[in-house]
Protein backbone atom coordinates (compact mmCIF):
# COMPACT_ATOMS: atom_id res chain seq x y z
CA UNK A 1 0.00 0.00 0.00
CA UNK A 2 1.32 3.20 -0.61
CA UNK A 3 2.41 5.67 2.22
CA UNK A 4 -0.03 8.80 2.30
CA UNK A 5 1.49 12.19 1.19
CA UNK A 6 2.30 13.03 5.37
CA UNK A 7 4.33 9.87 5.30
CA UNK A 8 6.22 10.41 1.68
CA UNK A 9 9.30 12.35 2.89
CA UNK A 10 9.87 10.76 6.26
CA UNK A 11 9.75 6.96 4.38
CA UNK A 12 12.35 8.24 1.64
CA UNK A 13 14.75 9.52 3.77
CA UNK A 14 14.37 6.43 5.86
CA UNK A 15 14.34 3.98 2.87
CA UNK A 16 17.67 5.52 1.61
CA UNK A 17 19.39 2.58 3.91
CA UNK A 18 16.76 0.07 3.54
CA UNK A 19 15.67 -2.96 6.47
CA UNK A 20 15.90 -5.83 4.99
CA UNK A 21 14.95 -9.05 6.98
CA UNK A 22 16.13 -12.52 5.19
CA UNK A 23 15.14 -15.84 6.29
CA UNK A 24 16.88 -19.14 5.55
CA UNK A 25 19.23 -21.40 6.49
CA UNK A 26 21.98 -23.41 5.40
CA UNK A 27 24.58 -21.94 2.97
CA UNK A 28 21.89 -20.57 0.71
CA UNK A 29 21.02 -17.52 3.44
CA UNK A 30 25.06 -17.08 4.61
CA UNK A 31 25.37 -16.43 0.76
CA UNK A 32 22.60 -14.01 0.63
CA UNK A 33 24.00 -12.12 3.79
CA UNK A 34 27.57 -12.01 1.85
CA UNK A 35 25.59 -9.58 -0.98
CA UNK A 36 23.30 -7.79 1.47
CA UNK A 37 26.02 -6.85 3.60
CA UNK A 38 27.29 -4.08 1.35
CA UNK A 39 24.77 -2.38 0.68
CA UNK A 40 23.01 -1.98 3.88
CA UNK A 41 23.78 -2.46 7.69
CA UNK A 42 20.55 -2.79 8.66
CA UNK A 43 19.63 -6.53 8.21
CA UNK A 44 18.17 -9.14 10.43
CA UNK A 45 18.78 -12.44 9.61
CA UNK A 46 16.13 -15.07 10.73
CA UNK A 47 17.94 -18.49 10.96
CA UNK A 48 15.53 -22.06 10.77
CA UNK A 49 16.74 -24.22 14.51
CA UNK A 50 15.29 -27.28 13.30
CA UNK A 51 18.62 -28.86 11.82
CA UNK A 52 19.45 -32.04 13.41
CA UNK A 53 22.68 -33.51 11.67
CA UNK A 54 26.31 -33.17 11.29
CA UNK A 55 27.95 -31.48 14.06
CA UNK A 56 25.12 -29.45 15.21
CA UNK A 57 22.94 -32.71 15.73
CA UNK A 58 25.61 -34.00 17.88
CA UNK A 59 25.80 -30.84 20.02
CA UNK A 60 21.80 -30.30 19.95
CA UNK A 61 21.83 -34.16 21.14
CA UNK A 62 24.81 -34.00 23.95
CA UNK A 63 24.43 -30.17 25.18
CA UNK A 64 21.07 -29.62 24.59
CA UNK A 65 21.95 -26.32 22.81
CA UNK A 66 19.61 -25.09 19.90
CA UNK A 67 21.56 -26.24 16.57
CA UNK A 68 24.56 -23.82 15.75
CA UNK A 69 25.69 -23.92 12.42
CA UNK A 70 23.53 -22.08 10.29
CA UNK A 71 23.33 -19.59 13.25
CA UNK A 72 27.23 -20.03 13.00
CA UNK A 73 27.09 -19.18 9.09
CA UNK A 74 25.32 -16.15 8.97
CA UNK A 75 27.54 -14.61 11.97
CA UNK A 76 30.86 -15.48 9.98
CA UNK A 77 29.21 -14.17 6.66
CA UNK A 78 27.84 -10.33 8.31
CA UNK A 79 30.82 -10.21 10.84
CA UNK A 80 33.83 -7.70 10.50
CA UNK A 81 36.05 -9.95 12.21
CA UNK A 82 39.74 -10.62 10.74
CA UNK A 83 39.80 -13.09 7.63
CA UNK A 84 42.01 -15.04 9.85
CA UNK A 85 38.96 -15.08 12.60
CA UNK A 86 36.70 -16.17 9.87
CA UNK A 87 38.75 -18.76 8.91
CA UNK A 88 39.31 -20.67 12.70
CA UNK A 89 35.21 -20.27 13.26
CA UNK A 90 34.81 -22.31 10.16
CA UNK A 91 37.94 -24.34 11.22
CA UNK A 92 36.66 -28.43 11.44
CA UNK A 93 38.59 -30.83 13.39
CA UNK A 94 39.92 -33.83 11.36
CA UNK A 95 41.10 -36.52 13.78
CA UNK A 96 40.43 -37.58 17.76
CA UNK A 97 37.40 -36.89 19.19
CA UNK A 98 36.37 -33.78 18.17
CA UNK A 99 36.42 -35.07 14.55
CA UNK A 100 33.73 -33.94 12.17
CA UNK A 101 32.85 -30.93 15.39
CA UNK A 102 33.46 -26.99 13.91
CA UNK A 103 35.35 -24.46 16.32
CA UNK A 104 32.35 -22.13 15.50
CA UNK A 105 29.45 -24.42 16.72
CA UNK A 106 31.79 -25.27 19.82
CA UNK A 107 31.93 -21.72 20.36
CA UNK A 108 28.83 -21.05 20.79
CA UNK A 109 28.26 -24.37 22.84
CA UNK A 110 30.91 -22.79 25.19
CA UNK A 111 28.70 -19.37 25.55
CA UNK A 112 25.61 -21.03 25.44
CA UNK A 113 26.93 -23.52 29.10
CA UNK A 114 27.48 -20.27 30.40
CA UNK A 115 24.74 -17.98 29.89
CA UNK A 116 22.06 -20.72 29.40
CA UNK A 117 20.12 -18.55 27.00
CA UNK A 118 20.57 -19.20 23.26
CA UNK A 119 19.31 -15.74 22.25
CA UNK A 120 22.05 -14.34 24.60
CA UNK A 121 24.60 -16.50 23.03
CA UNK A 122 24.06 -15.38 19.92
CA UNK A 123 24.16 -11.88 20.41
CA UNK A 124 27.16 -12.21 22.64
CA UNK A 125 29.23 -14.12 20.06
CA UNK A 126 28.01 -11.36 17.47
CA UNK A 127 28.99 -8.45 19.16
CA UNK A 128 32.64 -9.98 19.65
CA UNK A 129 32.67 -10.52 16.13
CA UNK A 130 31.36 -6.84 15.04
CA UNK A 131 28.49 -8.35 13.12
CA UNK A 132 26.87 -6.05 11.05
CA UNK A 133 23.17 -6.26 11.94
CA UNK A 134 21.50 -8.90 13.77
CA UNK A 135 21.22 -12.88 13.65
CA UNK A 136 18.29 -14.09 15.31
CA UNK A 137 16.99 -17.62 15.96
CA UNK A 138 13.30 -17.64 14.69
CA UNK A 139 12.58 -19.37 17.89
CA UNK A 140 14.34 -20.73 20.80
CA UNK A 141 11.90 -23.69 21.44
CA UNK A 142 13.13 -27.31 20.86
CA UNK A 143 11.72 -28.03 17.24
CA UNK A 144 11.68 -30.97 15.37
CA UNK A 145 10.56 -31.00 11.30
CA UNK A 146 8.03 -33.69 10.87
CA UNK A 147 7.18 -34.00 7.34
CA UNK A 148 3.96 -35.72 5.08
CA UNK A 149 5.57 -37.66 2.03
CA UNK A 150 2.88 -38.19 -0.80
CA UNK A 151 2.51 -41.76 -0.16
CA UNK A 152 1.49 -40.38 3.72
CA UNK A 153 4.33 -41.36 5.57
CA UNK A 154 5.55 -39.52 8.40
CA UNK A 155 9.17 -38.42 8.18
CA UNK A 156 10.41 -36.94 11.72
CA UNK A 157 13.96 -34.80 11.52
CA UNK A 158 15.59 -32.99 9.19
CA UNK A 159 18.68 -34.64 8.57
CA UNK A 160 15.94 -37.84 7.57
CA UNK A 161 13.53 -36.64 5.29
CA UNK A 162 15.40 -35.99 2.13
CA UNK A 163 16.73 -39.43 2.60
CA UNK A 164 13.78 -41.23 3.46
CA UNK A 165 12.04 -39.41 -0.09
CA UNK A 166 14.92 -40.40 -1.80
CA UNK A 167 14.15 -44.32 -0.54
CA UNK A 168 10.47 -44.53 -0.76
CA UNK A 169 10.24 -42.01 -4.29
CA UNK A 170 8.00 -40.19 -2.66
CA UNK A 171 8.34 -36.23 -2.87
CA UNK A 172 7.46 -34.56 0.35
CA UNK A 173 3.60 -33.00 0.70
CA UNK A 174 3.87 -30.65 3.52
CA UNK A 175 5.85 -30.19 6.28
CA UNK A 176 5.47 -29.03 10.10
CA UNK A 177 7.03 -27.89 13.25
CA UNK A 178 6.90 -30.41 16.54
CA UNK A 179 5.59 -28.55 18.50
CA UNK A 180 3.15 -26.64 16.52
CA UNK A 181 2.55 -24.07 18.13
CA UNK A 182 6.31 -22.94 18.54
CA UNK A 183 6.92 -19.19 19.41
CA UNK A 184 9.04 -16.74 17.95
CA UNK A 185 11.66 -14.75 19.29
CA UNK A 186 9.74 -11.08 19.69
CA UNK A 187 12.75 -9.74 18.29
CA UNK A 188 11.74 -11.14 14.68
CA UNK A 189 8.40 -9.65 14.65
CA UNK A 190 9.54 -6.73 15.75
CA UNK A 191 11.93 -6.80 12.46
CA UNK A 192 9.35 -8.04 10.09
CA UNK A 193 6.52 -4.96 10.94
CA UNK A 194 9.81 -2.61 10.74
CA UNK A 195 11.30 -4.03 7.00
CA UNK A 196 11.50 -2.65 4.17
CA UNK A 197 12.56 -5.88 2.21
CA UNK A 198 11.60 -9.33 2.88
CA UNK A 199 13.74 -11.89 1.13
CA UNK A 200 13.14 -15.74 1.34
CA UNK A 201 15.64 -17.99 0.31
CA UNK A 202 17.54 -19.33 -1.38
CA UNK A 203 17.95 -22.30 0.53
CA UNK A 204 16.52 -25.97 1.20
CA UNK A 205 12.85 -25.46 0.14
CA UNK A 206 11.22 -28.06 2.76
CA UNK A 207 13.99 -27.95 5.45
CA UNK A 208 15.33 -24.22 5.50
CA UNK A 209 12.59 -21.52 4.33
CA UNK A 210 9.13 -23.04 4.91
CA UNK A 211 10.45 -23.81 8.48
CA UNK A 212 11.12 -20.27 9.57
CA UNK A 213 7.35 -19.60 8.23
CA UNK A 214 5.49 -22.16 10.25
CA UNK A 215 6.67 -20.82 13.40
CA UNK A 216 3.67 -19.35 14.98
CA UNK A 217 2.52 -16.26 13.58
CA UNK A 218 5.41 -15.73 11.55
CA UNK A 219 3.49 -16.13 8.10
CA UNK A 220 0.98 -13.52 8.91
CA UNK A 221 3.39 -11.30 10.31
CA UNK A 222 5.08 -11.18 6.71
CA UNK A 223 2.01 -11.40 5.10
CA UNK A 224 0.84 -8.02 6.82
CA UNK A 225 4.17 -6.70 6.60
CA UNK A 226 4.19 -3.47 4.05
CA UNK A 227 7.46 -4.49 3.04
CA UNK A 228 8.33 -5.74 -0.23
CA UNK A 229 8.73 -9.72 -0.36
CA UNK A 230 11.09 -11.31 -2.30
CA UNK A 231 11.44 -15.27 -2.94
CA UNK A 232 14.90 -16.16 -4.30
CA UNK A 233 14.49 -19.82 -6.31
CA UNK A 234 17.10 -22.54 -5.82
CA UNK A 235 19.32 -22.46 -9.08
CA UNK A 236 19.20 -26.56 -9.23
CA UNK A 237 16.68 -28.98 -7.36
CA UNK A 238 17.41 -30.82 -4.76
CA UNK A 239 17.32 -34.99 -4.32
CA UNK A 240 14.70 -35.89 -2.32
CA UNK A 241 13.25 -32.17 -1.89
CA UNK A 242 12.34 -30.67 -4.73
CA UNK A 243 12.80 -33.45 -7.28
CA UNK A 244 11.11 -32.22 -10.89
CA UNK A 245 9.66 -29.31 -9.10
CA UNK A 246 9.86 -25.87 -11.79
CA UNK A 247 9.78 -22.31 -10.34
CA UNK A 248 6.63 -22.03 -9.28
CA UNK A 249 6.02 -25.22 -7.34
CA UNK A 250 8.38 -24.03 -5.07
CA UNK A 251 6.97 -20.69 -4.72
CA UNK A 252 3.09 -22.01 -4.29
CA UNK A 253 4.69 -24.87 -1.77
CA UNK A 254 5.94 -21.74 0.35
CA UNK A 255 2.62 -19.90 0.03
CA UNK A 256 0.42 -23.08 0.69
CA UNK A 257 2.28 -23.18 4.03
CA UNK A 258 2.43 -19.77 4.72
CA UNK A 259 -1.53 -19.72 4.44
CA UNK A 260 -1.92 -17.71 1.40
CA UNK A 261 0.13 -15.61 -1.00
CA UNK A 262 3.37 -14.16 1.16
CA UNK A 263 5.34 -13.05 -2.31
CA UNK A 264 5.36 -9.85 -4.55
CA UNK A 265 8.31 -10.89 -6.55
CA UNK A 266 10.25 -14.21 -7.53
CA UNK A 267 13.93 -14.34 -8.66
CA UNK A 268 14.92 -17.14 -10.92
CA UNK A 269 18.12 -17.48 -12.74
CA UNK A 270 18.58 -17.04 -16.58
CA UNK A 271 22.03 -17.76 -16.55
CA UNK A 272 23.62 -21.38 -17.79
CA UNK A 273 25.65 -23.48 -15.82
CA UNK A 274 28.84 -25.19 -17.23
CA UNK A 275 28.09 -28.25 -18.97
CA UNK A 276 30.82 -30.25 -17.11
CA UNK A 277 29.52 -28.89 -13.95
CA UNK A 278 25.70 -29.79 -14.53
CA UNK A 279 26.54 -33.42 -15.86
CA UNK A 280 27.67 -33.86 -12.63
CA UNK A 281 24.98 -32.30 -10.68
CA UNK A 282 22.44 -34.83 -13.47
CA UNK A 283 24.27 -37.70 -12.08
CA UNK A 284 23.88 -36.62 -8.27
CA UNK A 285 20.06 -36.79 -9.32
CA UNK A 286 19.53 -32.54 -9.67
CA UNK A 287 18.61 -30.80 -12.47
CA UNK A 288 18.11 -26.79 -13.46
CA UNK A 289 15.00 -25.30 -11.72
CA UNK A 290 12.73 -24.73 -14.65
CA UNK A 291 10.70 -21.60 -15.07
CA UNK A 292 7.19 -21.32 -16.34
CA UNK A 293 6.26 -17.60 -16.68
CA UNK A 294 3.03 -18.14 -17.22
CA UNK A 295 2.23 -19.44 -14.09
CA UNK A 296 3.52 -16.53 -11.84
CA UNK A 297 1.22 -14.00 -14.18
CA UNK A 298 -1.78 -15.92 -13.59
CA UNK A 299 -1.31 -15.89 -9.77
CA UNK A 300 0.10 -12.14 -9.40
CA UNK A 301 3.94 -12.91 -8.65
CA UNK A 302 6.34 -10.79 -10.28
CA UNK A 303 8.83 -12.91 -11.84
CA UNK A 304 12.32 -11.49 -11.71
CA UNK A 305 15.09 -13.48 -14.41
CA UNK A 306 18.50 -12.51 -13.14
CA UNK A 307 22.23 -13.56 -14.80
CA UNK A 308 23.25 -14.85 -10.70
CA UNK A 309 25.60 -18.61 -11.43
CA UNK A 310 28.69 -18.51 -9.23
CA UNK A 311 30.45 -21.59 -10.27
CA UNK A 312 34.01 -20.82 -9.12
CA UNK A 313 34.03 -23.61 -6.21
CA UNK A 314 33.34 -26.36 -7.97
CA UNK A 315 29.09 -26.18 -7.19
CA UNK A 316 26.61 -24.50 -8.47
CA UNK A 317 25.67 -21.31 -6.18
CA UNK A 318 24.41 -18.01 -7.01
CA UNK A 319 26.84 -15.09 -7.06
CA UNK A 320 26.15 -13.11 -4.23
CA UNK A 321 27.01 -9.50 -5.68
CA UNK A 322 24.87 -9.84 -8.74
CA UNK A 323 21.75 -11.13 -6.20
CA UNK A 324 22.36 -8.95 -4.02
CA UNK A 325 22.28 -6.06 -6.54
CA UNK A 326 19.37 -7.69 -7.67
CA UNK A 327 16.76 -7.28 -4.79
CA UNK A 328 17.86 -3.70 -4.18
CA UNK A 329 17.15 -3.25 -7.67
CA UNK A 330 13.70 -4.62 -7.67
CA UNK A 331 13.10 -2.71 -3.85
CA UNK A 332 13.76 0.56 -5.87
CA UNK A 333 11.34 -0.04 -8.93
CA UNK A 334 8.99 -1.20 -6.62
CA UNK A 335 9.48 2.36 -4.78
CA UNK A 336 8.85 4.47 -7.40
CA UNK A 337 5.94 2.31 -8.67
CA UNK A 338 4.38 2.60 -5.32
CA UNK A 339 5.07 6.17 -5.02
CA UNK A 340 4.85 7.45 -8.31
CA UNK A 341 0.96 9.00 -8.00
CA UNK A 342 2.64 10.75 -5.11
CA UNK A 343 6.15 12.34 -5.81
CA UNK A 344 8.29 13.47 -8.80
CA UNK A 345 11.50 11.50 -8.84
CA UNK A 346 13.31 13.22 -10.71
CA UNK A 347 16.99 13.11 -9.46
CA UNK A 348 15.54 10.12 -6.91
CA UNK A 349 17.75 7.20 -6.43
CA UNK A 350 17.87 4.12 -3.36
Amino acid sequence: MPPQKGECLILTKRNIVPKVVAFGGGTGLSTMLRGLKALTPNITAVVTMADDGGSSGYLRRELGILPPGDIRNCIVALAEAEPSMKKLLQYRFSSGNLSGQCFGNLLLAAVFGISNDFEETVNAVSDVLRVTGRVLPVTVENVIIEAQLENKEIVKGESKIGKAALEMKSRIEKVRLVPADAKPVAGVLKAIEEADIIVLGPGSLYTSIIPNLIVDGVADAVKASRAVKIYVCNIMTQPGETDNMDAFAHAKAICDHAGGKIMDYCVVNNEGVPEPLLKRYIEDGAQIVEVHPEQFISNKIKLVELPCVHTATGNVRHDYQKLAKGVFDIYSKHLRQSFAPLLNFKGYSV
